[in-house]
C-alpha cells in the first residue's frame, strides 16, 4: 500500500523539489510543440493511406478533431514560452500534461485501431508503423517528464497489445510485443535519465544554497570587518573606503560634501579615574548618541580611541551649527551605572573641494581644524579655513626648518627671573627656549615645540636646550635654581629621561638646584609612563612642578597622587586677580600651604597684581613687572643693575633660598 501511494505521489508530482519542477517545465517548453507536430504529421499520413478504404468520417472527420486538439495544445505551449514560471505553476502544468497526454494517447490509439479494420496488409502495416513511431516519438519528446511518458506508453501499448493478441495472428502479435518491449526499454532509459536529472538539480540546488550561505557569511564577515566591536558603529576601514567612494562620486558629479572629526574632551581623566571598563561603557553610550545623527546622507564611524569620523554627503544649511549640535549632544550628561559623568566634544570640519581633493588632504585638514578647536575653541565645531591653510604652510616650513637646523648653533635660552615675594629678591630662573632660524628668523617656542614633537625631533631639541641650560646655570649666582620645561613626549620617553639624568651627572650642577616643570596634559597623556619618569627624576634629587595649575580638569587629584614639590598658578587667574579670579588664587595658595607645596604665581604684570599677591602671602612669583625673559648676557647686567635694586628695596631684607 505504501509503494502504491508513493507511485501515485510520483505520478502526480507531489513532494517534488521546486527547482526540479521548474527544470522539467522549461525542458518541455521546447519539446512538447515538437511532440504535437509529430502527432499531426503522422495522423495526416495514416489518414491519407486509408482515405479510399475507410469511411470519410473516420479518415477526415476524426483527423480534423485530432489535429485541432494537437494544434491548440501546441499553440498553448508556444505562448507560454516567454512567460515567467514558479514552482506552483510548473507543477500544475506538468500534471495537466500527464492527463492530457494520456487522453490524447487514448484517442489516437482508438482511432488507429479503428482504421486497422479497413484496407489490405499494406494499410494495416501502416497502422502498426503509425502506432510504433508515434508512441516512441512521444516518449522521447516527454523524456524530461517520465510520468507523462509512462502514461502514454501504458495508454497506447495496453490496448494495442490486447487488440493484436485477439487477432491470433503470430506476426501481428510478435510486432505488438516487440513494440511493447522496446517501449519498456525506452521508459527505463528515461527513468535513468530522469534520476540523473533529479540528482543534478539536487546538486545544483545544494551548491546554490552553499554559495548563498558562503555569500551570506562573506557579507557578514565584511560587515564585521567594517564594524567597531565596542560601539557598533562602522570602523576606520569602512570610513576611509566610504570616503574614497564619496570622493569619486562627488568629483564626477561636481558636488560638495564635508568630512568631520569629533574628539571627546575630558575622556582620558574619566577613563583613568574609573577604569577602562567604565570608559568602554561611556564610549558605547557616546556611540548610541551619535547614531541619532546617522542617516542615508551621513556616515558616522569610530576611528579609534575617543575619536569619531563623519562624512556628510548632503550639506546642511548651516554646516558648523549642525556639527555643533552633534558636539552638544555628546556633551549632555551620562549615567553609567549609578555614576553621572559629563564629557565634551570638539569637532573639526573640512569641505570638499575647498579644503582638499583627496582623502588624505580632507582628513588631514579636518584633523587640523579639530586641533585648533581643542586649543582655542574647546567644545566647539571649527570649519577649516584659509587661515588654517596659511598656518599649515607655516607649520610645514617650520617643520622643514627643524629637520635641517643646526640645533646647537640656532637654539638659545632666555632666562626669566623667579622672585621671593617677601624679600623681593630673585632666587631662580625659568629657562625659555628660543630658535633663531637663518631662513625663517625668530620662531616662537609655542610654534616649534609642538611641531618638534609631531616630527619626532623633540628628543634632540630637549637635550640640546637642557645642555645649554646647565651651562648657563654655571654663570648664575650660586643660590640660583633653574626651572626647565618638559613636554608630554619628554615625560613619557624613557630614553629622554635617562639622557637628562646622564647630562646632570656629567655637569657640575647639583640636582637639587633643578626643577622640571610639567603640565597636566603631559601627565595624563600616559599616566603610568609619566609617573615612572617623575620618580626617576625625583630619586636623582631634582624637584617637580605642576605648571599651569587650575586649567586642567583633575589637577587636585594629581597633587595627591604624584610626587609634586611646587605648583605654578596659571597666569589666566592672575589677570583677573582683582575681580573674578580673586577667589581662586587665595584658595590655591591656601591649598598649597596646607599640602606644604611651594606656590609660584605666574604673569605678574602690574603693580596692583604684585601688591595683591604679596598681600596673600604667596611665596614666589614671576612676570614682566618683575623681570622679562633675558638672554644670559642681559641677565648678568640686569642682576647688577638699578632695576633689581629698586625691587629689592621694596621687599624684606632677608635672604631666601628657592624652594
Amino acid at each position: 500500500m505504501g509503494q502504491l501511494t508513493r507511485f501515485f505521489d510520483w505520478l502526480l508530482l507531489r513532494h517534488q523539489a521546486p527547482d526540479l519542477l521548474i527544470a522539467q517545465y522549461r525542458t518541455l517548453q521546447s519539446q512538447v510543440p515538437l511532440l504535437y507536430a509529430l502527432l499531426i504529421v503522422n495522423a495526416v499520413a495514416v489518414s491519407f493511406t486509408h482515405f479510399d478504404v475507410a469511411p470519410l468520417w473516420l479518415t477526415a472527420g476524426m483527423l480534423v478533431l485530432l489535429i485541432s486538439a494537437s494544434a491548440m495544445r501546441m499553440l498553448t505551449w508556444l505562448r507560454r514560452h516567454s512567460l515567467p514560471v514558479t514552482a506552483d505553476v510548473a507543477a500544475r502544468e506538468l500534471r495537466r500534461t500527464v492527463v492530457v497526454g494520456a487522453v490524447l494517447a487514448a484517442a489516437h490509439i482508438a482511432w488507429s485501431l479503428a482504421l486497422d479494420a479497413y484496407g489490405g496488409p499494406y494499410e494495416r502495416g501502416h497502422v502498426i508503423l503509425f502506432v510504433a513511431i508515434t508512441v516512441i516519438g512521444c516518449i522521447f519528446c516527454l523524456m524530461s517528464l517520465p510520468q507523462a511518458a509512462l502514461m502514454v506508453m501504458i495508454t497506447v501499448n495496453t490496448p494495442f497489445l490486447a487488440y493484436y493478441a485477439a487477432t491470433g495472428e503470430p506476426v501481428f502479435i510478435a510486432i505488438a510485443m516487440n513494440i511493447f518491449l522496446v517501449c519498456l526499454v525506452i521508459i527505463q532509459v528515461l527513468l535513468n535519465g530522469y534520476s540523473a536529472l533529479r540528482d543534478l538539480i539536487r546538486s545544483r540546488t545544494e551548491l546554490a544554497e552553499k554559495q548563498a550561505e558562503t555569500a551570506r557569511l562573506s557579507q557578514e564577515n565584511a560587515r564585521l570587518a567594517h564594524t567597531d566591536s565596542l560601539t557598533g558603529l562602522p570602523n576606520r576601514r569602512y570610513y576611509f573606503n566610504e570616503l574614497d567612494d564619496q570622493l569619486a562620486a562627488a568629483s564626477a558629479a561636481g558636488t560638495a560634501f564635508a568630512v568631520a572629526v569629533v574628539d571627546l574632551d575630558r575622556f582620558k581623566p574619566i577613563n583613568d579615574t574609573y577604569g577602562h571598563k567604565f570608559g568602554d561603557l561611556l564610549l558605547m553610550a557616546v556611540g548610541q548618541r551619535l547614531m541619532r545623527f546617522a542617516d542615508a546622507s551621513t556616515s558616522i564611524c569610530r576611528l579609534g580611541g575617543d575619536e569619531f569620523g563623519l562624512i556628510l554627503r548632503r550639506l546642511p544649511d548651516n554646516l558648523e551649527a549642525h556639527c555643533q549640535d552633534i558636539c552638544n549632544a555628546v556633551a549632555e550628561p551620562y549615567m553609567i551605572g549609578s555614576t553621572r559623568v559629563t564629557i565634551g566634544a570638539s569637532c573639526g570640519i573640512a569641505l570638499f573641494p575647498e579644503a582638499g581633493r583627496t582623502a588624505h588632504e580632507l582628513f588631514d585638514r579636518s584633523d587640523y581644524a579639530l586641533y585648533n578647536a581643542k586649543i582655542a575653541r574647546r567644545g566647539q565645531a571649527t570649519l577649516y579655513s584659509a587661515a588654517h591653510e596659511r598656518k599649515i604652510r607655516s607649520d610645514r616650513a617650520i617643520e622643514s626648518g627643524l629637520q635641517t637646523a643646526d640645533l646647537a648653533r640656532e637654539l638659545e635660552l632666555a632666562f626669566q627671573p623667579i622672585f621671593d615675594l617677601r624679600s623681593m629678591r630673585p632666587v631662580g630662573v625659568e629657562a625659555l627656549a628660543r630658535w633663531n632660524s637663518p631662513d625663517l628668523g625668530p620662531v616662537s617656542p609655542a610654534q616649534f615645540i609642538p611641531l618638534a614633537e609631531k616630527a619626532g625631533l623633540i628628543h634632540r631639541v630637549t637635550l640640546c636646550l637642557f645642555e645649554k641650560a646647565l651651562q648657563g646655570l654655571d654663570d648664575l649666582p650660586p643660590g640660583f635654581n633653574l626651572s626647565f620645561n618638559l613636554s608630554a613626549h619628554d615625560l613619557t620617553s624613557r630614553e629622554t629621561v635617562m639622557a637628562l639624568l646622564s647630562l646632570i651627572g656629567q655637569s657640575r650642577v647639583l640636582p637639587s638646584r633643578l626643577t622640571f616643570e610639567l603640565t597636566e596634559t603631559a601627565v595624563i597623556r600616559s599616566y603610568e609612563a609619566a609617573e615612572t619618569s617623575m620618580h626617576h627624576l625625583r630619586l636623582a634629587g631634582a624637584r617637580l612642578a605642576l605648571d599651569d595649575f587650575g586649567t586642567g580638569y583633575s589637577s587636585l587629584g594629581y597633587l595627591h597622587r604624584l610626587p609634586i614639590d611646587r605648583v605654578k598658578i596659571d597666569r589666566s587667574f592672575i589677570a583677573g586677580l582683582t575681580t573674578s579670579g580673586a577667589g581662586v588664587v587665595p584658595s590655591i595658595i591656601t591649598l598649597c600651604r596646607s599640602m606644604r607645596l611651594d606656590c609660584v604665581v605666574e604673569g605678574i604684570e602690574t603693580e596692583a597684581q604684585l601688591n595683591a599677591v604679596r598681600a596673600l602671602d604667596c611665596t614666589y612669583g614671576q612676570g614682566f613687572l618683575l623681570g622679562a625673559p633675558m638672554m644670559p648676557a642681559e641677565l648678568k647686567a640686569w642682576l647688577a643693575g638699578p632695576d633689581l635694586a629698586r625691587l629689592e628695596a621694596r621687599g624684606q631684607c632677608t635672604d631666601a633660598i628657592f624652594g
